[in-house]
């Protein structure tokens, strides 16, 4: 049997749903948000131990978190804006031995001087580990800092996407082939290598999150999941303008290729019951802001050369996540709805304060999102 015939049990039980579910994780210290406002979210295992038990009991169907490289203090401020970033390899490795039944992602960057052997053996493991529900969030790298931390050189934008094909390619025969392998690449060589046990079930998720061409093409060869970003900003009446032309253009060109793969965005959800205090509460974010953290934050991702999350403004990188809904357990659904129609097969949500959120968003809009039929 071929590589792409293998299924994954987790991800089309998951597809069940009209709308897939996830959660990103705080693995970072400050999340998503450069504000001081006050807040009880953590960047520890213990604290992401709970969000993902939560989020499980709840029926999300996947949980994953970010890969940084930080220098000492962060992106600065008075906060030392995610100066503590807790490695989601390892994170995830220890969410496998706690949880039944959601998909458990990890965000790698393959180019900071891994060896697909590595990720093949890690990978397979923590799949094992997992019963059939993990994946990787494969990441190229584009920041001047980190690759500098590795005594690497900055690599071109689409040479670094030539370099990941070799690399996906060289981990997926690691995952399926029965017997030894020897490969003489352009990047990477390998002699008589072997992993086992092998994958649960033959083949581990892939997921990844670009907007270029170069980035796109390879999502579309290798990707089960492709996280996109709004092409218009944070502003949801933006986004859900824009997106229906991204999305089918995506799907267009996975269906020539002859691949089924599904988008999820992420939207930074802040509910409550009345839209004046879901409103107040993002209006407190923002007043709080640690401008010092937020200007370098910004900086960061407007400097770089990579394609996505480059239409939010600085107002709407201080909030975080790429599309903002903001409002009443039943504007909430709304948004996931017009997210939904706008042709986004999921949404990956984060949160300010992540518990209460999380615990809010579970017991108010969770069962309004079955009653809408975007869950089953």
């Amino acid at each position: 049997m071929s590589e792409e015939l293998h299924t994954i049990p987790a991800l089309e039980e998951a597809k069940r749903n009209p709308l897939l579910l996830g959660l990103f994780l705080p693995l970072q210290s400050g999340a998503w948000s450069p504000s001081l406002a006050s807040r009880d979210t953590r960047p520890d295992f213990d604290y992401n131990a709970r969000c993902t038990l939560m989020a499980e009991e709840m029926g999300f169907d996947l949980v994953f978190g970010l890969a940084q490289w930080m220098g000492k203090g962060g992106y600065g401020g008075e906060m030392k804006f995610r100066e503590d970033a807790n490695d989601p390899l390892l994170i995830t490795a220890g969410l496998a031995a706690i949880t039944k039944r959601i998909m458990l992602v990890s965000t790698v960057h393959i180019l900071y001087g891994w060896h697909p052997l590595h990720l093949a053996k890690f990978g397979a493991t923590i799949d094992q580990m997992s019963n059939g529900r993990w994946g990787l969030n494969m990441v190229t790298g584009y920041k001047k800092s980190e690759v500098e931390m590795f005594g690497l050189g900055q690599i071109e934008h689409d040479q670094r996407y030539v370099m990941a094909e070799e690399f996906v390619s060289l981990m997926r025969r690691l995952w399926s082939d029965p017997d030894e392998v020897t490969f003489d690449g352009q990047f990477w060589k390998t002699k008589n290598a072997f992993v086992s046990p092998k994958p649960v079930n033959g083949r581990c998720l892939l997921v990844n999150a670009s907007s270029s061409k170069a980035g796109m093409d390879y999502a579309i060869r290798n990707s089960d999941l492709i996280f996109i970003t709004s092409p218009a900003g944070a502003d949801l009446d933006a986004a859900v303008e824009a997106l229906p032309d991204h999305n089918r253009k995506i799907k267009d060109l996975a269906r020539a290729a002859g691949r089924d793969i599904k988008t999820v965005i992420n939207p930074h959800v802040i509910c409550r019951e009345t839209e004046t205090e879901a409103r107040a509460q993002y209006d407190r974010i923002l007043a709080q802001q640690d401008s010092v953290a937020a200007d370098n934050f910004y900086a960061t991702f407007m400097g770089g050369d990579q394609s996505s999350w480059k239409s939010a403004s600085r107002d709407q990188w201080v909030i975080g996540g790429n599309v903002h809904i903001v409002g009443t357990p039943e504007q909430v659904v709304d948004g996931f709805r017009r997210l939904k129609e706008a042709g986004c097969d999921g949404v990956q949500v984060n949160f300010y304060d992540y518990i209460n959120d999380l615990q809010f968003f579970g017991d108010r809009v969770i069962p309004l999102m079955k009653q809408a039929g975007l869950r089953v």
